[in-house]
């Protein structure tokens, strides 16, 4: 997925020559803690909430500020892995994002990208994980798909992750199917190590009341 997906016009730019004013009232509006600041359509940079709290004349403009704006750069073409590193990296709720031409083109939200990172990790789609660990020259994902798939199930999302101090990976994919019995005597007649296997509606209904109950948090 890319960034040009994510963008939303639901969150307007302030002008430089808005107040402190109206930035803490948009700030307090959107559930946000940035906002992007742009002069015609050059984006000037990211103004935060903590930098406009204190501040002493609420009717001054933003260009007249003395803080540092700062200028994190996300394109329309890029992709969301790098979109989510770079508000990770800042700690974000808001990022501008700028066209092939370096102009303004709009934003996208924190809670805007998580929700789109867990329809691509298929979080609110029933079925059941497996979590596995090898080492990472045995490492195939069409291997392992070809067990999946040889008892009728499919993969919905597989996470790949680097264990700690190791030459091993973890492997976490999520099925289609909540029985992964068939599946998981598979793996063990393989002798794949199966750290983890969750396979109950149980396990995917707290998921998703986990994730809700942390975009509701994003709105607090």
């Amino acid at each position: 997925m890319l960034v040009a997906d994510l963008i939303t016009d639901e969150i307007p730019p302030l002008k430089h020559t808005d107040t402190v004013e109206l930035a803490l009232d948009w700030m307090e509006q959107f559930k946000v803690s940035h906002l992007a600041v742009v002069k015609n359509r050059e984006l000037l940079g990211l103004v935060f909430e903590h930098d406009l709290m204190d501040y002493n004349h609420p009717e001054e403009k933003i260009e007249d500020l003395k803080i540092n704006l700062l200028k994190p750069i996300i394109h329309t073409h890029q992709h969301t892995y790098d979109l989510l590193k770079l508000m990770m990296s800042f700690n974000l709720t808001l990022i501008a994002v700028l066209d092939d031409k370096d102009q303004y083109k709009g934003c996208i939200t924190l809670k805007g990208l998580l929700q789109n990172i867990s329809t691509m990790a298929s979080v609110q789609n029933v079925g059941g994980v497996i979590v596995i660990e090898m080492n990472q020259a045995d490492y195939s994902l069409t291997q392992i798909a070809s067990i999946v798939e040889g008892n009728d199930a499919k993969i919905l999302s597989a996470h790949v992750s680097s264990v700690p101090d190791s030459t091993k990976v973890e492997v976490t994919i999520k099925i289609n199917k909540e029985d992964l019995s068939r599946i998981l005597q598979t793996f063990y007649r393989y002798n794949y190590n199966v750290k983890a296997s969750f396979q109950n509606s149980d396990f995917d209904g707290g998921i998703k009341d986990r994730f809700n109950e942390f975009l509701h948090f994003l709105n607090i």
